[in-house]
């Protein structure tokens, strides 16, 4: 894969989404998760840009919605998973884990990330993953169709990527996700730190994201499920990494 710096915008979406964008030409891009049309067509505009591609992570609404809006005015091709084609719209380019397709200039590896949706993919562009709801800053997706084991793997999967790979989740949810760790680890003052980074951030509409992986290599639960120092820091029972993970993500539901 290309290892150079791949320049990626947002535009927000509906409450709490991200709907990225980033060249696949001199000037053309992608949209990965449009869930909203609007507020592309406005970016588009704003830049001169047409839209050669979308990429669709997962079939849930707040992320294929746009598409149709703009399919019509910009005709671009549609990449999303063969596997789950009668849920999502008519796919130009379905693809499946390890597929390789050239977007434009940019070449795109397809990532199988079940565990939030049966069949959750994943988008490694450059430095860049566009992870949906597989993976979030301090936290993971929920599991509405996966076990908790597919999730853990596709975590694995991700977790084995370069450090330096910047992390590109669709929704904004770090602050919540911040104070789930902060619950686990209520005495950790870096944590504490960051919450006053992060609450900052945010107050002052900056977003929190993209976020490195060695970061979260660090800090997110869900990553550290097979980590004797973490597991001994939360008081856990000596248990497998699939349990643990489960238990996590149980409380994070309720939290």
């Amino acid at each position: 894969m290309d290892a150079i710096r791949l320049p990626v915008d947002a535009v927000n979406a509906r409450k709490d989404n991200y709907i990225w964008i980033f060249p696949t030409g001199p000037d053309s891009v992608a949209a990965v998760d449009p869930g909203e049309a609007e507020p592309v067509l406005r970016y588009l505009s704003e830049h001169s840009r047409r839209l050669s591609h979308v990429l669709i992570t997962h079939h849930h609404a707040d992320h294929i919605e746009g598409i149709d809006a703009l399919r019509a005015r910009h005709q671009p091709l549609v990449v999303g998973a063969a596997a789950d084609q009668s849920r999502l719209p008519p796919l130009d380019l379905p693809v499946a884990d390890q597929a390789t397709p050239l977007l434009g200039e940019r070449e795109v590896r397809v990532l199988a990330t079940p565990g939030h949706t049966s069949a959750h993919l994943a988008y490694q562009v450059a430095d860049a993953l566009f992870v949906g709801d597989t993976l979030f800053r301090y936290g993971c997706g929920r599991l509405f169709e996966g076990t908790p084991e597919q999730m853990w793997r596709s975590l694995l999967k991700i977790r084995a990527l370069p450090e330096t790979t910047r992390l590109f989740p669709a929704h904004e949810y770090t602050r919540l996700n911040l104070r789930f760790v902060q619950s686990l680890l209520p005495d950790d003052q870096e944590l504490q730190q960051q919450m006053t980074t992060v609450c900052q951030m945010m107050d002052s509409g900056t977003r929190t994201l993209p976020v490195e992986l060695r970061w979260e290599k660090r800090f997110n639960p869900f990553l550290l499920c097979d980590d004797s120092n973490f597991v001994k820091r939360i008081g856990a029972a000596a248990q497998s990494p699939e349990v643990l993970f489960a238990t996590l993500r149980e409380r994070r539901n309720h939290f």
